[in-house]
């Protein structure tokens, strides 16, 4: 089949790299979001897809809005057979829908009708969900809600951040998303609807969602952070900075409770923090304005008070 594949960050490009290398399909056109400001100096960088078009020498379709009329037109003209999704990062309107034959069909990370949404990876790590996965659906105006070609499961293991549990599920579906182009283009597979029960829903993360409540049990905490690794980055404040933190883990076997927030140092290297139930190992730090730095170089600069605390 004629594809032009649609997306923007680096989870897309094992699904571009395997449609550009399948010997059944062509993609002869990408379609991802506009350059934009990056960086210190704000200059202006490419998308991860973008990029590896460039180097395949593909066109590139970035549309501010994917109702462009002029970017409609050059999809009419292109006229591709089905345009495969993965994180395109952009609503697509009914016109754009019509252009090809097969309709455009999403490579979604996750069992759909759970976690419809940009974010159903942190959401699943943040749940504590022991099992996800991926679909691959044909998109409908309604979000993530069209009828599903294929799925595939994932197990979530206790320490993965949602960066090692997308890494993991971009591999894998993109493999899904070859199988299932192949299905559509000899007739082989159908999508079925999905079922009315099960929906949940998993909105982008904003910074104020990931700021850690320390009132809260040590699982919900390293849920938190994991989910939110590594972008919004988890973080809370220590004498009115801003403090971003890498993942956390369960303190050794032994060590007594601590207050919501407290911080300690038992032995040399060990930095705990208090919550609701156990204290929890802080392993790395970003203090405000800094590079990442280990939790006990960090405090050690800082000599905190007993009683100090991150708020």
């Amino acid at each position: 089949m004629r594809l032009v594949f649609a997306g923007t960050p680096a989870v897309a490009l094992p699904s571009l790299r395997a449609l550009l290398d399948s010997p059944r399909h062509q993609v002869v056109a990408v379609v991802t979001r506009p350059d934009r400001p990056a960086g210190r100096g704000r200059h202006q960088r490419s998308s991860p897809v973008r990029e590896l078009a460039d180097e395949r020498g593909l066109e590139v379709l970035a549309p501010a809005r994917a109702g462009d009329p002029d970017f409609l037109a050059r999809l009419g003209e292109i006229a591709p057979d089905c345009c495969p999704v993965v994180a395109y990062g952009a609503l697509l309107p009914r016109p754009a829908l019509g252009i090809p034959k097969h309709g455009w069909v999403n490579l979604h990370f996750s069992l759909l009708p759970a976690y419809r949404g940009a974010a159903p990876v942190q959401h699943a790590v943040l749940a504590g969900e022991d099992m996800t996965g991926a679909s691959v659906f044909e998109i409908e105006p309604a979000l993530d809600s069209g009828p599903v070609y294929g799925v595939l499961t994932e197990r979530i293991r206790p320490t993965d951040t949602s960066g090692d549990l997308l890494d993991r599920l971009a591999v894998a579906g993109a493999r899904l998303l070859e199988a299932v182009m192949d299905g559509i283009e000899d007739g082989t597979l159908q999508a079925r609807p999905q079922p009315s029960d099960g929906v949940s829903l998993a909105p982008k993360l904003t910074v104020e969602d990931v700021r850690v409540d320390w009132s809260a049990p040590a699982a919900a905490v390293d849920r938190l952070v994991r989910a939110a690794t590594p972008a919004p980055g988890a973080w809370t404040t220590f004498r009115d900075r801003r403090v971003k933190l890498g993942p956390v883990r369960p303190a050794p076997a032994g060590h007594p409770p601590l207050p919501p927030g407290r911080l300690a140092v038992p032995e040399r290297g060990l930095v705990l923090v208090g919550t609701a139930t156990t204290p929890v190992v802080l392993d790395e730090v970003r203090p405000e304005g800094k590079a990442p730095m280990p939790a006990a170089d960090w405090i050690r600069g800082l000599r905190p008070g007993t009683d100090e605390a991150f708020a």
